[in-house]
């Protein structure tokens, strides 16, 4: 039965090399910024703002973004749900000025057995010393060696963790067998503030002021996010991109 109830779970097991994010609830457009920003001359006058279009007004969110006048830019809310491997998380959450996070846990549900694996267009090879690497295309054999090792590595600990749960072992302690490659999936609440600062930190582009050399996995959810809120707030984020991608 036990070796029966093994082979189910390892043929269930999915290999995802892509992350997903959902916006799930919002707050948040380009008015916003301005009704918060002219409150300090128009008192609260500065709400009729909320009903005028805010294009008339986009070199107010230039200037407030060039000269970085942040606080106008923290009056909205996106809430996001994140599915990406546990590893992703641990850097996610170490983004903690303006975001709220709840991951769903591994104490309270069986985990299920979906797991991380770099597809073909992930870089596998770093090159040079900290600081100064770069990470270049992997051979078809590396491909094939992380694709057969993870995987078989993943189906072994999901059969011991589901052993342990088989015999009666609690969630949180059986658990602790699961891999960083397994999925997890969390809420992730910010402003565009700090969603920007978020940004500047985890996607790599050439218009930015500041390089960043983010782990593509956490840029694979910055891009989606950023796509997400670029359709909410397309002046703010036109400005953002203008100014070289540094947060007010």
């Amino acid at each position: 039965m036990r070796g029966s109830q093994v082979a189910d779970d390892e043929a269930a097991a999915r290999f995802l090399d892509d992350v997903t994010v959902e916006l799930v609830k919002h707050s948040a457009s380009d008015s916003d910024v301005l009704w918060a920003a002219r409150v300090s001359t128009a008192g609260e006058q500065s709400l009729e703002e909320a009903g005028k279009d805010p294009a008339r007004s986009k070199g107010l969110i230039n200037f407030l973004m060039r000269d970085r006048h942040g606080s106008p830019f923290e009056h909205n809310s996106m809430t996001f749900l994140v599915s990406a491997p546990i590893f992703v998380f641990r850097e996610f959450h170490r983004h903690r000025a303006g975001w709220s996070y709840n991951e769903e846990s591994g104490r309270y549900r069986e985990l299920r057995p979906f797991f991380y694996v770099p597809g073909p267009e992930r870089k596998l090879v770093q090159e040079g010393k900290p600081g100064q690497y770069v990470f270049v295309e992997g051979s078809a054999e590396q491909h094939k060696i992380v694709t057969e090792a993870m995987e078989s590595s993943y189906r072994a600990s999901y059969a011991a963790y589901r052993e342990m749960l088989e015999a009666g072992i609690a969630r949180e302690v059986a658990r602790a067998v699961l891999p960083v490659g397994l999925f997890s999936s969390m809420y992730a609440t910010c402003n565009a503030r700090s969603l920007m600062h978020f940004l500047s930190l985890r996607t790599k582009n050439e218009q930015a002021k500041v390089p960043s050399f983010p782990q593509r996995e956490i840029e694979m959810v910055a891009e989606k996010m950023e796509a997400a809120w670029a359709g909410l707030m397309p002046l703010t984020h036109e400005a953002f991109v203008a100014a070289g991608r540094v947060a007010p």
